[in-house]
């Protein structure tokens, strides 16, 4: 069975869609959801998720590209439900350059709060590292947190290689399945295989069979395994075990 490491199943384009959406997922041999929260909004949400569904897991965070619009406590509204929830991590938190650097101390301190949060209540986190991964490192290394996930990782491979030295494991998805993508699947091919978890990133990133502007679902993960073993020569059965062994390990609250 697998688990789909990244899935924002709390999305706007998923709404009245959610139990269908996990059954389909569990048809397609996806066991296990993780769902990562991106603003203050979507703690409540996440968390309802999985008291719905037993086979969802939250993390909680915020996101970088939502934190113009968070509030001056929301800092200690994220430490209160650390303290009284069970996420899996502390997530999806990290930095983002690509659309923006004018808020960029903004985006770190908000990080650094984050990780120190993380650190403080012994949770992995989960990360958005786009054009901003040398960053993350810098900040990881300052502020050790008991690893996680780099997720839709697409950065170099000393760069990979430093975030496997941290702890961490490196999220492949869609991404990788598009032919143009060549250097994710060089990335994919070989890094090691204990080092990767699988992931969808839906309604976002969908794969090359659905096109760019597609809806992503979990239930694609299965197809995303099958491209990723093709890709590594390697028998599927051995793909999706060290998938979830890698995701077992990176986010053990995972039951």
């Amino acid at each position: 069975m697998l688990i789909d490491s990244h899935c924002h199943l709390d999305a706007t384009e998923f709404d009245g869609e959610h139990a269908a959406i996990v059954k389909t997922a569990l048809d397609h041999g996806i066991e296990k959801i993780i769902i990562p929260a991106v603003n203050r909004k979507s703690f409540d949400d996440v968390i309802k998720l999985s008291e719905t569904f037993p086979n969802c897991f939250y993390a909680l965070g915020f996101h970088p590209m939502y934190i113009d619009d968070m509030k001056h406590d929301d800092l200690h509204t994220l430490q209160h439900y650390l303290n009284t929830y069970q996420p899996i991590a502390v997530g999806e938190i990290g930095l983002d350059f690509f659309v923006t650097k004018e808020n960029k101390t903004l985006q770190e301190e908000i990080f650094v709060a984050q990780l120190k949060l993380a650190k403080d209540f012994d949770l992995p986190v989960i990360m958005h590292v786009r054009y901003a991964i040398d960053d993350v490192l810098k900040y990881l290394r300052r502020y050790s947190v008991k690893g996680g996930i780099a997720h839709a990782f697409n950065g170099s491979l000393q760069q990979a290689e430093a975030f496997i030295d941290l702890g961490f494991k490196l999220g492949f998805g869609g991404a990788m399945t598009y032919p143009r993508a060549t250097h994710i699947q060089t990335l994919a091919k070989i890094l090691p295989i204990e080092s990767i978890v699988l992931e969808t990133d839906a309604p976002d990133i969908p794969p090359s069979w659905l096109g760019h502007k597609a809806k992503n679902s979990p239930s694609e993960l299965y197809r995303i395994a099958t491209f990723f073993a093709d890709l590594r020569c390697v028998g599927l059965t051995s793909v999706i075990e060290a998938s979830y062994k890698n995701t077992l390990d990176a986010l053990p609250k995972i039951v």
